[in-house]
């Protein structure tokens, strides 16, 4: 393996857990930000299933494959935020078995402090200097999201890793 392939390796096996570090900060960061404003009834994961749901209004299924949500976690972080009275619920009226959720005006004040917050940070990092850099980061960041989800959607069954051998 070239000096190049191995931090290129290196690099790979990097991306996704500083991706998860940096997910886990940001909930740290509006952790913080809803205790300085003073919503306690919402957890951070809460507040990030408003904004999967924004202005729309969108199915409970939408909502989990938007936002790459475990079915159980999800249904129990729906739930508060519907019993908080973040997220209004309506039943289809064709199937009974699904529903559609919209935002509430309670909702929409909890992400418009969020927005807030957000514009914030990016005024201080958006600079002439760092601008391009965070777009490049952006536009890879999704084609990599691009990448791992051709490798789930268009997987044949078999495996893309090298044969461990049975010795091992």
């Amino acid at each position: 393996m070239t000096e190049n392939e191995s931090k290129t390796e290196h690099l790979m096996q990097e991306l996704p857990r500083q991706i998860e570090r940096m997910h886990r900060r940001f909930l740290d960061v509006v952790r913080l930000e809803l205790g300085r404003v003073g919503v306690r009834d919402i957890s951070p994961v809460q507040v990030m299933m408003l904004g999967s749901i924004g202005a729309e209004t969108i199915s409970v299924r939408d909502l989990i494959e938007r936002g790459y949500y475990l079915g159980s976690n999800a249904s129990y972080n729906l739930k508060n935020l519907i019993e908080g009275g973040y997220v209004a619920r309506q039943a289809s009226a064709r199937d009974r078995r699904s529903a559609h959720l919209t935002v509430t005006p309670k909702g929409e004040a909890v992400l418009t402090k969020l927005a807030a917050l957000e514009l914030q940070w990016a005024q201080s990092l958006m600079t002439d200097d760092n601008a391009t850099a965070i777009e490049a980061t952006h536009t890879t960041l999704r084609a990599l999201e691009r990448c791992w989800s051709d490798a789930v959607r268009y997987a044949d069954g078999g495996s893309t890793l090298p044969e461990i051998p049975e010795d091992v």
